[in-house]
């Protein structure tokens, strides 16, 4: 079966491998009353309902639930996609509180660009809930500057949503590209006063909210995943000095859209009041960890796009479910230390590349840098 998001290969790190749980999936639609709304022409607001979509993947009891595929769209906003995986939809959850992990995207993207971390992470014993960004989507694809005020707003908001359904007192925000801008302005990475004049940034004062973040308490780590914003001087040393919540950065090392040297290393360096590793994935571009393997679909041009969708999802120098299952791996260890509090996995963090076979390490660079005392 192709389009699948739910493979590991045979060599792939220890904690890439699927964990103990069955897996369910449902979808939930979410409305946000009252929710502010940036206008396409960026000049004027509105408050209306705005709708989100989730996909929620969660531990379930086994032998509940049916197989059905996702159905997603091509990054040109109308082919239509079938893509596979391992869960099962609607089935029975296991009654138990287990930490909640949200997945956000890349504009544009979807709520199943991530699934495999969905999938992956829940088969360990997280409640996962992936985010279909309202003007963010390939479908829905609208004003930049409503990514730009709404990303942190939708993520505390679905947290809210799913009390009951997770331990949304212990949480964490997987972001990719502006769902990685979405994760440290969330961590408190405050917006730099001089980007309120920069193209697309919000009209009417909309930014001044992330000038001074208010982090939840509630935030225990974050995973931003080539996160879009200081290559552009959305911050500077100083707001990220802010980022008080443990961090994995993972980049690729030739991210032309984000920026490795202008970028993502600053990001590292100077979020200094925070524990946080950088794990690097050499000669990869913004494609690096995130995006699930280019389904079939993706093979052929598409009339609505000026680039091959390939390019979407595929990197000119890695294989996409080798980069996915390192990612997994690394993300596992890193929840696991912060939100379950499991000690021992320090010693998957530490830059010894615990877990991988021999070999299969070329490439990779893993750096940390302590919280000061």
């Amino acid at each position: 079966m192709t389009n699948r998001i739910d493979q590991t290969r045979p060599n792939a790190p220890d904690l890439a491998f699927p964990g103990p749980y069955s897996v369910g999936v449902r979808t939930i639609d979410l409305v946000n009353p009252d929710q502010i709304d940036v206008m396409a022409s960026t000049d004027r607001i509105r408050r209306q309902d705005r709708r989100l979509r989730v996909e929620l993947w969660y531990p379930a009891q086994a032998d509940t639930g049916r197989r059905a595929p996702y159905q997603s769209l091509l990054r040109d906003g109308h082919m239509p996609v079938a893509l596979h995986g391992a869960a099962l939809r609607d089935a029975a959850r296991v009654e138990s509180a287990f930490p909640l992990v949200i997945l956000s995207h890349g504009y544009p993207g979807n709520r199943l660009l991530l699934a495999h971390f969905g999938e992956k992470l829940a088969s360990h014993g997280y409640v996962v809930a992936s985010i279909d960004h309202t003007d963010s989507t390939y479908g829905d694809m609208g004003a930049f500057a409503s990514t730009l005020v709404n990303r942190p707003l939708d993520c505390e908001f679905v947290r809210q949503a799913l009390a009951g359904l997770a331990d949304i007192e212990t949480f964490a925000i997987i972001g990719y590209s502006m769902g990685g801008y979405g994760a440290l302005v969330s961590a408190g990475a405050a917006i730099a006063a001089e980007a309120l004049t920069v193209e697309d940034a919000p009209p009417l004062g909309l930014w001044d909210w992330h000038l001074a973040p208010k982090v939840n308490p509630a935030l225990k780590a974050i995973i931003p995943i080539g996160p879009w914003g200081r290559q552009r001087g959305l911050w500077t040393a100083t707001g990220l000095a802010g980022i008080r919540v443990p961090m994995l950065v993972m980049a690729g090392s030739t991210d032309a859209i984000s920026g490795y040297a202008t970028g993502m290393r600053p990001i590292f360096a100077e979020a200094v009041n925070c524990p946080r590793h950088l794990l690097t994935f050499v000669n990869a571009g913004h494609n690096a960890a995130a995006p699930h393997p280019a389904p079939d679909e993706a093979w052929e041009p598409s009339p609505y796009l000026d680039f091959h969708p390939f390019e979407h999802y595929a990197d000119p120098v890695w294989d996409t479910l080798a980069m996915n299952n390192i990612a997994q791996h690394f993300a596992l260890a890193f929840l696991d230390r912060h939100l379950k509090g499991q000690t021992d996995r320090d010693a998957w963090l530490d830059g010894s590349f615990k877990g991988f076979a021999p070999g299969t390490t070329h490439g990779l660079t893993f750096e940390s840098l302590p919280q000061p005392d």
